[in-house]
């Protein structure tokens, strides 16, 4: 696969700064002499995208400066998403404008069609010669894999989660914490009023350092996956802080994959295209404990949308324009196959993850203690700014 034209597409979740990221691959690239097209609905746009009788304007975008110049002021993405997995596609969910002879080559294991052929051929169409992706694990995952088929991929990381293998900071990561830590500042208020015990859920289905760093900047106790917690335990601890509370509350962050010894979180819902199916709200599951445990009452807030929505924070909005930048820095110099990163607290590039890996997870011993349910403060001279590391 060959040209000067480069695809950009982002997949999964929405975070603040991907408009950034679009932006500046979009700037810089013209500024080579590329073209950029745009992916419209992360990985559907190469799979159900109609190319038949050229352009698909539902699924492709030519981007430029004019319609790009303000995108970066304002949160989401422009160019839509999707958790489509094109190697797990049902038979619902094929294109009607799919003929059944080219259905019937495409691999298939039961109800389950590998579009992989069909998203290098849309690619070869639009004359990509180089698809940048911007997504989470599941994105990435298909980016590696599209790498293995000798396609030339870039991927750059986001996710509020930060848990990516291979960097220590994924795009959406600070403005989760920074939107987290006013919503529960404002909420104060409100629990001290009522004198009850907060419980906020947040992002986090199977790692942690979105609740570690929101309970790192609001001096409060957080409950993570990588640690199933004693609840019994922790209700000695949120009663304990109520008491000394001058304003006679407390509060604890959890994240929405976090459980207590002897109880599984249950899953409900059809699993997406990713086989990822929604977790019981840990936040109303242990508010009904709490307060059947100890008789105070409890309060729940759920921070995981909020933190997702509108313009990115400072931080993002500067990392999105780097990881932009540095995607096309290795875009000039032929490189693919490669994930834009942050290492040792430094800008980087590393190989795309392994999906076998699965989620970066939180170092316990090092950044979490698991008694007092609290992040570690101390010993962090000559540790990263952002404190862990791959």
């Amino acid at each position: 696969m060959t040209g000067d034209t480069i695809g950009i597409l982002t997949g999964g979740g929405d975070v603040p700064g991907l408009n950034s990221v679009i932006k500046s691959v979009v700037y810089r690239a013209l500024g080579m002499g590329r073209k950029v097209i745009g992916i419209r609905r992360g990985w559907e746009g190469l799979t159900h995208a109609d190319l038949s009788g050229g352009d698909d304007p539902a699924y492709v975008w030519s981007l430029t400066r004019e319609n790009t110049r303000t995108i970066d002021r304002s949160g989401g993405t422009v160019l839509h998403t999707s958790r489509t997995n094109p190697l797990r596609m049902t038979s619902s969910r094929v294109p009607e404008h799919m003929d059944e002879t080219t259905l019937a080559r495409l691999p298939r294991q039961d109800d389950v069609i590998d579009f992989t052929s069909v998203v290098v051929e849309n690619l070869e169409r639009l004359g990509i010669g180089t698809l940048i992706t911007i997504g989470g694990d599941d994105t990435i995952s298909f980016s590696s894999h599209l790498h293995q088929q000798g396609v030339p991929v870039i991927a750059i990381p986001k996710t509020m989660d930060n848990d990516v293998q291979g960097t220590e900071y994924c795009i959406g990561f600070s403005t989760a914490i920074t939107r987290a830590k006013d919503l529960i500042t404002r909420q104060r208020t409100t629990l001290g009023s009522h004198e009850r015990i907060g419980i906020f859920r947040i992002f986090g289905r199977d790692s942690g350092f979105t609740a570690l760093y929101t309970g790192y900047v609001t001096s409060t106790r957080c409950l993570i996956p990588e640690c199933p917690f004693d609840l019994d335990h922790l209700c000695e601890l949120l009663v304990e802080d109520k008491r000394n509370n001058p304003s006679h509350y407390s509060l604890v962050v959890a994240s929405e994959g976090a459980v207590w010894k002897g109880q599984d979180l249950a899953e409900y819902g059809e699993a997406d295209a990713y086989g990822h199916r929604k977790k019981v709200d840990i936040g109303h599951a242990l508010a009904t404990e709490v307060k059947r445990r100890t008789g105070e009452g409890t309060m729940t807030s759920d921070l995981t949308y909020d933190l997702r929505s509108g313009d990115p924070d400072s931080l993002d909005h500067m990392v999105a324009i780097t990881f932009a930048n540095i995607a096309l820095d290795l875009v000039a110099d032929g490189v693919s196959g490669r994930m834009v990163a942050i290492r040792d607290g430094s800008y980087a590039h590393v190989e795309l993850p392994d999906p076998a890996l699965g989620p970066r997870q939180v170092d316990v011993e090092e950044l979490y203690n698991a008694e007092r349910y609290r992040p570690i403060y101390s010993d962090k001279l000559g540790a990263p700014l952002l404190l862990s590391t791959v």
